[in-house]
């Protein structure tokens, strides 16, 4: 007996050594022939990061976990992910693992944890997901497939499927999908138990129909494998809170699929219209008091081919019926709905939607809605009526609604519309058939994106085919009231197309605040999955930040006339012009406006369509304060600093373009243009200025109060955040002051100033010393004084350039007196010849005095240089005393 026991236990433990040594052999061979079998199969490139083999999890089947599994695309969609799962469970008997590599693995159970799926179809038509490679070889040989699946049970879990079919601009998002299903696909017929739950976001052609709507599906689905044959037996669907129960059958044919499915809701309380809004508006319906029925009854059924849909009777129905939340004060009564989706022919273009007699009532307040939508693929027919009040600010009190916006005011509509979708969007008005009126009162809007809280005190609008009036609406907000009336030209079009809304009006206003209209700036982002995989289409995000932005959809012409302008500091009365709206830029035409007691005139255009907004602009400035305006425009103390210091009038033209901040000031370093600037009167303030007030110290003989800069002229360009001056010239007084030079926006400076300063300013004793060098009038003597400015306007660095002036009156004197010597030579020499002087006999007694030509030379020079010393010497600190020749040294 002892011996039997020892035999089993020895038994055992080869067993279990087995048991734990077998993956570790079949798992390189496993590794190694999934690899090879998978990518010679399909299309694709097929990764997975880790490969577990395990004897001990499901004893006595054998569990084969992959890790990370990918399967990325090649052309036409290279690069993409086909899909990703981050558990790939399979279980099959242990017997599969010692079966030969050209020999199938049957697999009894399949789980995938948190995959994502990801299925794209292009303009073209092609998709991702057809990856088999066709079989090539010959009739009767086998191709080698790693597994077979004979499930008995499979399971995903926490994944994510996103379908995206560019050519229909569909877009389909399932996320947090939950399904699982237990049969024997190893049978020809069984029953298939299964469970699916997801939150559903669906969007066609740019609108969004579901957004994270909640689904979910028990099912018993009767299979027959051998006919590819489905038909529901038990079960139960729930879209959002509604329950609906289906019957029917999905039958796979070779060619094409044939359904015959029939659904409906398990009761007719109305609470079941509550429930298929989506669960975050329709909240705690259990506590909602309602009467009468809402019922959801349809059936599709037909082929399913390239050419064919199903047919299609779905109505939706609802009497007399009402509803009321408990901690809400208003009721929704009177509710009718008589909803009908129909296609009698299996064509899609077939497939068309009538609303009877959609009514509800909120108080006193009834609305009223009937028509239909055919064509809905091709040239889609819209026939529309709209009829009653709805008090906005009730909405909130009736129904819970969580909405940033606080909406007031009544709106009041009797209208038809007729149109053909073509029409539309080729803008054929003459086809659109629409008459009758709306009226908005009272109407208060606000929002976080906003400063202030927009007023609509009234608002009318009559339709005439595709063009509606607007006679009157008045409206404030902030500091800013508008009184406007116009017409809008595609109203169709802009609702129903992706079409600017285009029109004309006209504008008036006592007080128009630019502030009032700077709007929450606000980036594009792209929702995302953690991993990167793009859900959602571009949202508008906020920054944080204050902007100006001209509105994407406007393409308008608006003529204006405003009493005030209010545009940061600055006050602009009188203000009107054209402004025209289109493709985020603002044109302006022909503004004009009284500011800084005088008036400007403006052309040019705004854009705000780049990340920076930029503008072009032609600015005639008449008659401005020059104090006031240097106070209020920073592109003045720009350009001009100087003006800082000045008191009068000027005038100027400026052509500029460049970049702006987010209010519309404009960034300095960022322009370029020209200006032709005209002081009408200018007095002078050196006190203002330190520079200014530094040369009027200098300069003795100016007294810059006296200075007279009427109607001076001066051109100047800037570019790259500098200021190049055109050279040019002014009197002050018989002295001429010729400027040229540049300076920064940052206030550095370059600049250089010549004086051309008359003889007559020298005083007495320097006019005697002179009238010794020069034969010339004292009156017609100038010094030429070269100035260097450098620094800033308020610490500059000023060069007097004394040595050069000194070598230009040297220059001027000894040219003066070689003309004055070559004159008196000529003179003589002309009496000589004419014998009208007779030459002194000379002293033969006398020694003769030799001079040497250029000692007198040197003597003559430095008698100038010193003279001309003397003169700059009394310019500059005052008159100095003459030298005493009598002093003996």
């Amino acid at each position: 007996m002892k011996k039997v026991f020892k035999i089993t236990g020895i038994l055992l433990v080869v067993i279990v050594a087995l048991l734990i040594a077998a993956p570790f052999i079949f798992e390189a061979q496993l590794t190694d022939m999934m690899k090879k079998s998978i990518n010679k199969n399909v299309n694709a490139e097929v990764e997975f990061s880790d490969l577990d083999l395990t004897l001990f999890r499901s004893f006595p089947q054998a569990t084969l976990v992959l890790k990370d599994v990918s399967v990325i695309n090649k052309e036409p969609f290279k690069g993409d992910t086909l899909a990703f799962g981050g558990e790939l469970l399979l279980e099959m008997s242990i017997k599969e693992l010692f079966k030969g590599s050209d020999k199938p693995k049957k697999i009894d159970k399949l789980k995938l944890d948190n995959a994502f799926i990801n299925i794209q179809v292009d303009s073209l038509g092609n998709n991702n997901y057809d990856i088999s490679i066709e079989d090539l070889a010959a009739e009767g040989d086998t191709v080698s497939t790693p597994f077979r699946l004979d499930l008995k049970h499979y399971e995903i879990n926490n994944s994510r499927l996103k379908y995206v079919d560019k050519g229909q601009k569909l877009l389909l998002y399932l996320e947090d999908l939950n399904h699982k299903g237990t049969g024997d696909f190893s049978l020809e017929q069984s029953e298939l138990e299964t469970s699916t739950s997801a939150f559903v976001t669906m969007d066609y052609d740019g609108v969004n129909y579901l957004n994270k709507n909640r689904v979910g599906l028990e099912a018993v689905i009767q299979m027959d494998l051998e006919e590819l044959k489905y038909t529901f037996l038990e079960n139960e669907a729930t879209v959002n809170q509604l329950p609906l129960t289906f019957e029917g059958f999905v039958d796979v044919n070779e060619n094409n699929n044939e359904i015959d499915i029939s659904f409906k809701t398990l009761s007719s309380d109305f609470k079941n219209f509550l429930a298929v809004m989506p669960e975050i508006y329709a909240k705690n319906i259990e506590n909602v008091q309602n009467t009468g029925d809402f019922i959801v009854n349809g059936r599709m059924h037909g082929i399913i081919d390239d050419t064919y849909i199903p047919k299609m009777d779905i109505k939706v129905t609802s009497n007399n019926a009402s509803f009321k939340y408990p901690d809400l004060p208003k009721s929704v009564q009177d509710i009718n709905i008589d909803l009908a989706i129909l296609n009698e022919t299996g064509l899609l273009n077939d497939t068309y939607l009538t609303f009877d007699n959609v009514t509800f009532r909120i108080d006193q307040d009834v609305f009223a809605a009937n028509g239909n939508i055919r064509n809905l693929t091709e040239n889609m027919l819209v026939n529309m009526a709209l009829k009653g009040t709805v008090n906005l600010a009730n909405i909130k009190k009736a129904y819970p609604l969580d909405l940033e916006q606080d909406l007031n005011g009544i709106l009041t509509i009797d209208a038809k519309t007729s149109f053909d979708m073509n029409s539309i969007e080729k803008e054929q008005y003459q086809n659109v058939n629409s008459n009758g009126n709306a009226r908005i009162t009272d109407f208060r809007y606000t929002s976080p994106e906003i400063p202030n809280e927009i007023r609509i005190s009234t608002a009318n609008f009559n339709l005439n085919q595709g063009d509606v009036r607007v006679p009157q609406l008045n409206m404030t907000t902030g500091q800013t009231d508008i009184s406007a009336s116009g017409n809008i030209q595609n109203l169709m079009g802009f609702l129903f197309t992706d079409q600017k809304l285009k029109g004309d009006f006209q504008v008036n206003s006592n007080t128009f605040s630019i502030n009032d209209f700077m709007i929450a700036a606000t980036t594009e982002e792209v929702v995302k999955t953690p991993d990167g995989v793009t859900i959602e289409t571009k949202k508008e995000v906020p920054t944080g930040e204050e902007a100006i932005k001209i509105p994407s959809f406007l393409d308008a012409k608006v003529d204006f006339s405003a009493n005030k302008v209010l545009y940061d500091n600055l006050v602009l009365n009188n203000a009107k012009g054209t402004l025209y709206l289109k493709d985020e830029t603002a044109t302006l035409q022909n503004v004009t406006s009284n500011i800084f007691d005088g008036t400007i005139a403006l052309n040019g255009n705004v854009s705000t369509k780049a990340d920076v907004p930029t503008f072009k602009m032609n600015l005639d400035l008449n008659s401005l304060d020059i104090a006031k305006s240097f106070n209020g425009l920073k592109l003045l103390q720009g350009l001009t600093p100087i003006a800082a210091a000045l008191e009068g009038k000027l005038q100027t033209r400026i052509n500029l373009a460049g970049n702006l901040n987010d209010d519309f000031t404009p960034q300095l370093t960022s322009l370029a243009g020209e200006a032709l600037a005209q002081l009408l009167t200018a007095e002078v303030q050196p006190e203002k200025l330190a520079l200014l007030g530094r040369l009027d110290e200098q300069l003795k003989f100016i007294d810059f109060k006296d200075i007279n800069l009427d109607n001076l002229k001066s051109r100047l360009t800037f570019n790259n955040g500098f200021v190049e001056i055109e050279p040019f010239d002014f009197n002050v007084k018989g002295i001429n002051v010729q400027v040229a030079g540049s300076h920064g926006f940052d206030m550095n400076m370059n600049y250089n100033v010549t004086l051309d300063v008359p003889a007559r300013f020298l005083g007495s004793e320097l006019g005697t010393a002179l009238s010794k060098l020069s034969v010339q009038d004292l009156q017609s003597m100038t010094v030429a004084l070269p100035i260097g400015l450098t620094g800033t306007f308020q610490n500059p660095n000023i060069n007097l350039n004394m040595e050069q002036a000194v070598s230009n009156l040297t220059q001027k004197i000894v040219a003066q007196q070689k003309a004055a010597l070559t004159k008196k030579g000529i003179d003589a020499l002309g009496n000589i010849i004419g014998g009208r002087t007779q030459p002194k006999t000379p002293d033969s007694t006398a020694t003769p005095e030799v001079v040497k030509k250029d000692s007198i030379k040197n003597t003559q020079e430095q008698q100038v240089k010193d003279a001309a010393r003397d003169i700059l010497g009394g310019l500059l600190g005052g008159k100095k005393k003459p030298k005493d020749t009598t002093k003996v040294n």
